[in-house]
C-alpha cells in the first residue's frame, strides 16, 4: 500500500536530483534563505496536477500555501522554470534523445470564473516568452491570455513537440487567436543549447502542422529557413488550383508518411491534460499557467531520461 505521504509526490527521488540543481540555490540569494526546496515544488507539481486552489493545498504536505505560491510565481517571473527546462533539453539532445521532427498544434483550455474575475480587454493578442532575451522577462500578456472564442471565455495553447511528442516550446494566447498566425512565435521558441561548444539549436528538420497552418506565408517562411514542410493543402486551395488549370501552378509536395506521425502532439495535450490545472485553468496570470505547462512539460523529460538510464 502506497504512503500517505507518496500519494502527495509527483516526482521520484531520481528525477528530483536532476532538476534541484538547477533550481535557485541560497548561495546567490539575498534576503531569506529559500526553505525546503521539495517540498515547495511537490507542492506546485500537485496543485496542477490536481486544479484545487492554492489555499487547499495540505498544509502538513507542502507547509504555508503562501509559500508554495509566492515561489511558483516568482520561478514562473523570472525565468528559472523555463532555465530547467532548456537546461534538460540540452541533456536531451546530447543523448540523442530529441527527434526533430517537429509537429505544431494548438488546444483550447477553458478559463474557470476564478481565472476570468480580472479587469482584462476584449481581444487578447497573447504572448509567450523570448528565449534570444534571457533572461525571461515577467511581462504580463495583454488580457492575461483570456479570450472570448465560441467555447466562451478559453485559453490557447501553442505548442510544438518532437517527433515522439515530447514538448520543446509554447506559447499561451487568448482562445480566439488564430492557429496559423503564432507559427512563428512558437518555432520562435525552440532553443536547445549544446551541452558542449557550438551553437544552440533553433531551427528543426521539418515542421508537421495541420491545414489550419496551409498558407503561402507559412510555407515560404520554412522554406526561407530551410525547413521541410509537412502541412496538406485545404480543400479550397485544390479547387482553386484546378479551376485554373495550368495556371494553377504545381501542387505542394507532402510526405504522407511523415503526416502521419503528427498525431503525437494530440498524445502530449492528452498527457498534459490529466493535470486538472493545466486542462481548466484557474491562473489569473498567464505567466503562471503558463509555466504549470511548462512544469509539465520538464516532468516529460525527466521521465524520459530516468527510464533510459535504467
Amino acid at each position: 500500500m502506497r504512503s500517505t505521504r507518496s500519494r502527495y509526490r509527483v516526482f521520484t527521488d531520481e528525477q528530483w536530483e536532476r532538476i534541484e540543481p538547477l533550481l535557485p540555490s541560497n548561495s546567490r540569494r539575498r534576503g531569506h534563505p529559500f526553505g525546503e526546496h521539495r517540498r515547495v515544488v511537490e507542492g506546485i507539481a500537485y496543485r496542477f496536477r490536481t486544479g484545487i486552489p492554492w489555499r487547499d493545498l495540505p498544509r502538513e504536505q507542502f507547509g504555508p500555501w503562501q509559500t508554495v505560491w509566492k515561489r511558483h510565481r516568482r520561478y514562473a517571473g523570472d525565468g528559472t522554470w523555463d532555465r530547467v527546462l532548456t537546461q534538460i533539453l540540452a541533456e536531451a539532445d546530447a543523448a540523442g534523445k530529441v527527434d526533430w521532427a517537429v509537429s505544431v498544434d494548438a488546444t483550447i483550455a477553458r478559463a474557470h470564473q476564478h481565472a476570468t474575475n480580472t479587469t482584462r480587454p476584449e481581444q487578447d493578442t497573447g504572448a509567450g516568452s523570448n528565449h534570444k532575451n534571457l533572461p525571461w522577462q515577467d511581462v504580463e500578456p495583454p488580457g492575461h491570455g483570456i479570450g472570448r472564442s465560441r467555447g466562451g471565455l478559453t485559453t490557447k495553447i501553442h505548442q510544438a513537440v518532437d517527433g515522439r511528442g515530447r514538448p520543446l516550446a509554447l506559447v499561451v494566447t487568448g482562445g480566439q487567436r488564430n492557429d496559423g498566425a503564432m507559427i512563428t512565435e512558437v518555432l520562435a521558441e525552440l532553443y536547445v543549447p549544446r551541452v558542449g561548444p557550438g551553437r544552440a539549436r533553433t531551427r528543426p528538420d521539418a515542421v508537421i502542422a495541420d491545414r489550419a497552418y496551409a498558407t503561402g506565408v507559412i510555407r515560404k517562411e520554412l522554406r526561407r529557413r530551410g525547413i521541410k514542410t509537412v502541412i496538406p493543402d485545404k480543400k479550397d486551395q485544390i479547387a482553386a488550383r484546378n479551376r485554373r488549370g495550368s495556371r494553377g501552378g504545381r501542387p505542394y509536395g507532402l510526405d504522407a508518411a511523415a503526416y502521419r506521425g503528427r498525431n503525437v502532439i494530440e498524445r502530449f495535450f492528452a498527457l498534459a491534460k490529466q493535470w486538472r490545472g493545466i486542462a481548466t485553468r484557474y491562473d489569473k496570470l498567464a505567466i503562471t499557467y503558463r509555466a504549470g505547462v511548462t512544469l509539465c512539460s520538464i516532468l516529460t523529460w525527466v521521465r524520459l531520461l530516468e527510464d533510459t538510464q535504467r
